[in-house]
């Protein structure tokens, strides 16, 4: 069937790069684009007029929240409650258990799937929180979570995340990390037969990928392991590492070594390698403040950066920079990595960090960062048929609307929307040609009743939390409200 959409504003592609089309009309046939112009002269079946709208090529999220979000929890905990938002070693040792049933479970992912739809994501590469399950992801839920991507419509990279150690409190408050290599070893065994699952499946929207959890959460015998299997495989590999100092000071405790060299030391540099954050390198402030090679090495093994601009900031963290990474030849590509999955607000943040970082006012500009946010994210999978808008390329677009008075006035519209919108203007997508968002309501799903549920599973995410705390404190004290509540005194 071949379908046309018509809008005031379309980012084509042309000759390598985007290029802005007034009063644009892309046309697709199947799951392929087969026009993008401003007179296309053939018949179509269905055509749809967007007027005031930006279409652009599907958002890739490389980090994409499919979790229930526990940032709004554990972002702003001050010291002397941080500790309890991890497992205590007691929890590890003894009691150690899965928060919510497989059913819940789905409840969450399908939840967290919608949101992604809801704000204009096309293609998406998952990250859940362990913190409320008894280990890592099994085989059974991923199954699970595919069959319901596919349902929504939505393009993924998925694989069950495995580990064999987690991040606990220890008994004298301080940080560490605790192993059980066998449920490593199963839980690679487990993201192999998925690798089978989705090759079975011969679904083009389901695509299996290697992603272990932390580097500091992985023994070096299953680093090699996850190298070995991905070179095999010819499997993309994602790993979140150089993300923050703690993480750095366990590495070296636990190996000798940093980070970036454990990397090199295991294999993992000569995979498909994602590296969500890639924040603590030599040039962080905290390291040496300067580059001693390091991005170079990246650049030279082709790794993949996932700037999660938003959540970084959130935790307190910022890029060394963005257009030092971009100028180093390091793929720089995007995530969202907590709630909401906002491409479009984390983009502006974005530019408007590197101002800050680098000091000048064009440090990042607004087209850099849609570029991480689509073609960035093609080259990381591999996809030179994704993040684009030209005859050939997947049929993966999305629509915001550009026509509320609260938008402002408009100058070039990818700039101003950056500054002035959201992902919340998403009214349409279409993945692989088959339509996914229609007037901002995703058909079949039951928004309302999907919040509701959300919710309940919510509070009891975070009422265990308590159970896991080295100090058994109530929710009450590991997170008390912005302002004490008001009680009206009795008559």
């Amino acid at each position: 069937m071949r379908t046309r959409w018509r809008a005031a504003h379309v980012l084509a592609h042309r000759d390598g790069t985007h290029a802005l089309l007034r009063d644009g009309e892309v046309v697709w046939d199947g799951d392929t684009i087969v026009y993008v112009g401003t007179r296309y002269d053939g018949p179509v079946d269905e055509e749809l007029d967007l007027g005031e709208a930006l279409v652009m090529p599907g958002l890739i999220d490389l980090d994409a929240l499919t979790d229930i979000d526990h940032l709004v929890l554990d972002s702003w905990a001050a010291p002397e409650r941080d500790g309890g938002l991890l497992w205590s070693r007691e929890y590890f040792t003894d009691r150690r258990r899965d928060v919510f049933t497989p059913a819940e479970r789905a409840t969450v992912r399908e939840y967290a799937l919608v949101q992604l739809a809801l704000h204009g994501i096309t293609t998406y590469m998952p990250i859940a929180s362990e913190v409320h399950s008894s280990w890592a992801e099994p085989y059974d839920e991923l199954v699970e979570m595919a069959r319901t991507s596919r349902r929504i419509g939505l393009r993924g990279y998925l694989g069950p995340a495995y580990r064999s150690g987690v991040n606990v409190t220890l008994p004298d408050g301080g940080r560490g990390v605790e192993f059980d290599e066998e449920r490593g070893r199963a839980g690679l065994r487990d993201a192999l037969r998925f690798l089978d699952h989705t090759a079975a499946l011969a679904d083009p929207l389901v695509n299996g990928v290697l992603l272990p959890c932390r580097i500091e959460t992985l023994t070096v015998e299953l680093l090699r392991e996850t190298a070995d299997a991905a070179r095999r495989r010819d499997a993309l590999v994602r790993l979140h590492c150089l993300q923050g100092m703690t993480e750095r000071n366990l590495v070296r405790e636990l190996h000798g070594t940093t980070p970036l060299r454990l990397l090199e030391r295991t294999g993992l540099l000569d995979t498909r390698l994602l590296v969500p954050h890639g924040i603590v390198i030599d040039r962080h402030p905290d390291v040496y403040g300067e580059d001693r090679g390091d991005l170079a090495i990246l650049a030279a093994a082709g790794v993949s950066v996932v700037h999660c601009p938003q959540t970084s900031l959130r935790y307190g963290q910022v890029l060394h920079s963005f257009d030092a990474y971009r100028r180093a030849g390091v793929n720089l590509c995007l995530g969202t990595d907590s709630f909401p999955p906002d491409l479009i607000r984390g983009m502006d943040l974005g530019v408007h960090l590197a101002k800050v970082v680098d000091g000048r006012a064009d440090a990042a500009p607004a087209e850099h960062y849609v570029e991480a946010a689509t073609l960035g994210g093609a080259r990381a999978l591999g996809r030179t048929d994704l993040g684009r808008l030209e005859p050939g390329a997947q049929a993966d677009l999305v629509a915001f609307r550009l026509d509320d008075i609260r938008d402002g006035v408009q100058d070039d519209p990818v700039r101003t929307f950056l500054l002035n919108g959201t992902a919340r203007q998403a009214s349409h997508s279409v993945v692989a040609g088959r339509p996914v968002l229609t007037d901002g309501r995703i058909p079949g799903i039951d928004l309302a009743n999907l919040r509701r549920r959300a919710q309940e599973l919510f509070d009891r995410m975070r009422a265990a939390y308590s159970e896991r705390d080295l100090l058994r404190r109530d929710t009450a004290e590991l997170f008390p409200p912005t302002f004490p509540p008001l009680r009206e005194p009795s008559v």
